[in-house]
């Protein structure tokens, strides 16, 4: 028997429906890959402008308790409602959100040490000597003594930030461990020294010494970066300015209480600490209005604090805003600037600088 082929096309035609169905499967599922990511990334960029949003109202409540609080006092001090948490949470408990939440906290930006005060601007290009000293005991607190032989020593350091701080005399090296231009423009790679203010906090890390582990600190201890500064500028009648580098001891942290201490005198700095902050009750009992406060401290009563250096009210603070949605967070911080407008007298905030992390 001859065998003979089928002579129809269903087979074909099953195979060619197949290759269409998987085809549009296919790019069934790639559209719908497309479609989810394009709404996870309209949804993501929407959490992202509202956290924005309800970061920035924190802000603003900040600024508007720092306001009322310029209103009430003279001072600034650990005392007050900007400092206590619970005075903050029921500010936060007013603020309405269907979801998510803000907390904020406030520091004082003149508890810390002031880096441009080093030099006394604009009289000279000068050593700041109060400045000077403090420092030389603030850096002691956190740079091993294993350093002291090296470049990364106090004075080393002290030296080459006045020889960054000062203007006109590149050539002109502070004592023996200082640097100007030359220095920094053999390294790999080079850069010129500034001679002028610091704008950013992170500029010290520029400087001959000073080495990132006691800038940023470690697990153990925070570092220099959270007891400075580079705000605090004064501008006179004449277009000129000035740091005058004075701290609110009120609300300095303890690594600058004791660099404010006299030497031999540095064990007494939690005892001012403690005095600050003592209640009975829920009231605080001692007065921090005058800069002498600390001689009412048991023990601190024969003890003198240059008068050069403090100081018990600001009007320069740290907003740290952070607003969290749906596993998202977002934090703004905010320096700003208490100030009385002009014509009406009334008290405002200005922002200095704001940047997000």
């Amino acid at each position: 028997m001859q065998w003979r082929p089928i002579a129809n096309n269903r087979g074909m035609a099953i195979l060619i429906t197949l290759s269409v169905v998987t085809v549009l499967i296919a790019a069934s599922l790639e559209l719908n890959r497309r479609v989810r990511a394009s709404v996870f990334s309209a949804a993501t960029t929407r959490d992202r402008l509202t956290l924005s949003v309800m970061a920035s109202s924190g802000i603003h409540a900040a600024m508007a308790m720092l306001v009322k609080d310029k209103m009430e006092s003279e001072i600034d001090s650990v005392q007050e409602d900007w400092a206590n948490p619970d005075k903050i949470s029921s500010i936060i408990m007013s603020i309405p959100f269907d979801e998510g939440n803000v907390t904020f906290k406030i520091s004082d930006e003149l508890g810390r040490i002031q880096a441009n005060a080093l030099v006394t601007f604009p009289e000279s290009r000068k050593f700041n000597e109060s400045q000077r000293i403090l420092w030389d005991r603030f850096l002691r607190l956190f740079i091993s003594s294993d350093l002291f032989e090296t470049e990364s020593n106090p004075t080393a350091i002290i030296c080459s930030v006045k020889d960054w701080l000062d203007s006109g005399d590149d050539d002109a090296i502070t004592g023996l461990n200082g640097a100007e231009s030359g220095y920094y423009q053999d390294l790999d790679p080079g850069y010129p020294c500034k001679n002028g203010l610091f704008s950013d906090l992170s500029e010290l890390l520029l400087v001959k010494g000073i080495m990132p582990e006691f800038y940023y600190g470690t697990e153990e201890a925070p570092g220099v970066s959270e007891y400075m500064t580079v705000y605090g500028i004064q501008i006179s009648g004449d277009n000129k300015f000035t740091f005058k580098g004075k701290i609110n001891i009120n609300t300095a942290g303890l690594p600058v209480l004791i660099s404010l201490m006299p030497e031999g005198y540095e064990d007494l700095a939690p005892m001012l600490d403690e005095y600050r902050k003592e209640t009975s009750g829920t009231e605080y009992i001692h007065d921090l209005s005058s800069p002498t406060w600390y001689k009412n401290v048991p023990g601190c009563g024969d003890i003198k604090i240059d008068s050069n250096i403090i100081t018990t009210s600001s009007d320069v603070f740290r907003i740290e805003s952070t607003a969290a949605l749906h596993d998202m967070k977002i934090t703004i911080i905010s320096i700003v600037k208490r100030e009385q407008e002009k014509k009406d007298k009334k008290w405002k905030c200005r922002v200095l600088s704001m940047y997000s992390s």
